[in-house]
């Protein structure tokens, strides 16, 4: 049982006094670098579906190049 009020009273100690909270403003800052981030990466991943012809869909007019190339062989 010492064992783990030891650990617990560390871990207070530490994250209350050792560790660097980033303060509100940082935090903002590096919470609106990760959306913007995110929706590139995701408007990324939809233009690359779509290019090539990744839809989902077997109806789908648009094969993209991968239809492209598949049609061809």
């Amino acid at each position: 049982m010492s064992k783990f009020k030891n650990y617990f009273s560390e871990t207070i100690t530490e994250m209350t006094q050792n560790v660097t909270w980033p303060t509100w403003k940082e935090l903002q800052s590096n919470a609106l670098i990760v959306v913007i981030a995110s929706v590139i990466f995701a408007l990324l991943v939809f233009v690359m579906d779509t290019v090539f012809g990744i839809t989902g869909s077997e109806e789908s007019t648009w094969k993209g190049l991968l239809g492209f190339v598949y049609s061809m062989l």
